[in-house]
């Protein structure tokens, strides 16, 4: 049983001084990590007295976990850690995380949690399409599923007529997906002949893992029949089980007993006023093997104001607008992928897939964005294709500020990722980034 009234209800008094108490104890313990030993010794911290001081003590960046690799935010002797996860990171040393088997178990509890919060059940058949190995996200669904008495199904990513098999032997409720992945599955449930709410018995899609929109989340509900629940997690801290929806797909729970959190100005990183956008920054307050203080995530949020109607007591964050260094800067423009994702998922007749490359041209910056028809989109006439084109291009400079190219193309023709989809390739002579 994972539904936990009480401490999921608790009042913010109690949870704020759960938080203060469960932070102290990780002070102690991140003190013992070499790179905490030192800063927290500088700095004079020997512990703090209200959550309001949680500002006083220093950030933690990715930058800093790499220089300090392999060990030195390990905070317990190595023959206590169970396992490592570790970021896929281009460059450099990777970021790594250690668990001992108390953070394992914690862990599965929160996935858990979240899965039965959103409607999940060991009556559920549950297929996990994410991957497995270094990445959380996938091994982190499927423990928590486990923890719930659930069938799970670990196929991970790709073949998507081998996944719609399983569905439709095992009777599939439940999956864990990519959100750009669900549409384009569903696109070959269609090509089968197959109608997804009569022939499939799915009712529950957790999606994450890339950013998306509320249009995409939306149109995976309207596609497939179900509800589609958006959550948040991030290697540093864990893996998924971080932040989730309730029913009532208003924000998400951030688990305020396993983590502080806080809002703060990218660029100053002095903290925004609740409801205000700004960076992430999480800290810890129950892991043994790697406690983070004060990380910065750079994803970009906000805490929604006010109680949730469901009853928890713990604070929502919106979903993730973007990253702090995602932005996009187009001859002084700013622009976040998500704004172009979100305008092409409200164009009837545009498909799940798009690319979105930044060229240099006459020494100007110059977007260019390709993307997918759906089948339905015209009926074969040139003058079909061309009035969609005018729709796209005309809606894409309103939202943006800026005339991108815009190229249209047969569903399927950009390459299908198994993994997170690549969005945007900066192919200007000083661009350096995939995200």
């Amino acid at each position: 049983m994972y539904w936990n009234k009480d401490l999921e209800t608790l009042d913010r008094g109690r949870l704020e001084s759960l938080q203060l108490q469960r932070l102290n104890a990780t002070l102690e313990k991140a003190s013992r990590a070499p790179f905490y030993k030192t800063l927290l010794s500088r700095d004079g911290f020997r512990g703090i007295s209200s959550l309001s001081e949680l500002s006083r003590l220093p950030f933690t960046s990715k930058a800093d976990l790499r220089q300090a690799f392999p060990y030195g935010f390990l905070a317990v002797p190595l023959e206590s850690v169970v396992r490592l996860h570790s970021s896929s990171g281009t460059t450099g040393n990777p970021t790594v995380i250690y668990h001992t088997k108390e953070d394992i178990d914690d862990w599965q509890d929160l996935v858990a949690r979240c899965m039965y919060m959103a409607g999940v059940r060991k009556t559920d058949v549950f297929q996990n399409m994410m991957g497995y190995g270094l990445f959380t996200g996938g091994i982190g669904f499927h423990y928590g599923a486990e923890k719930l008495g659930a069938m799970t199904i670990p196929i991970g990513p790709g073949n998507s007529k081998r996944q719609i098999w399983f569905m439709r032997e095992f009777g599939t409720t439940v999956i864990h997906v990519l959100p750009s992945y669900a549409l384009r599955l569903a696109t070959h449930v269609q090509e089968m002949g197959l109608d997804p709410r009569r022939d499939l018995k799915l009712r529950i899609a957790f999606v994450g893992a890339e950013p998306h929109t509320e249009e995409t989340r939306r149109r995976i509900e309207e596609t497939w029949g179900i509800k589609a629940y958006n959550s948040y997690g991030l290697s540093e801290m864990c893996g998924p089980g971080v932040a989730f929806e309730c029913p009532e797909q208003s924000g998400m729970h951030i688990w305020e007993d396993h983590f502080c959190v806080e809002v703060v100005d990218p660029e100053t990183g002095k903290p925004v006023p609740e409801g205000e956008c700004g960076e992430l920054v999480l800290t810890s307050i129950t892991r043994t093997g790697t406690p983070l203080l004060r990380y910065r995530t750079r994803d970009l949020t906000r805490i929604i104001p006010g109680r949730c109607p469901c009853g928890r007591t713990h604070r929502r964050i919106d979903r993730i607008l973007g990253r702090s260094d995602d932005m996009m800067i187009i001859n002084g423009v700013n622009i976040f992928p998500q704004q172009i994702e979100q305008t092409l998922m409200r164009i009837p007749g545009i498909g799940a897939n798009y690319l979105i490359e930044i060229h240099e041209e006459n020494f100007m910056d110059k977007l260019h964005v390709s993307v997918e028809m759906s089948a339905d989109a015209f009926q074969g006439t040139l003058s079909g294709v061309e009035g969609l084109h005018g729709r796209v291009l005309a809606a894409l400079k309103e939202e943006t500020g800026v005339t991108p190219v815009v190229k249209l193309l047969e569903g399927g023709s950009l390459p299908a990722a198994e993994g997170k989809a690549v969005r945007v390739v900066d192919l200007r002579p000083h661009g350096k980034r995939e995200c």
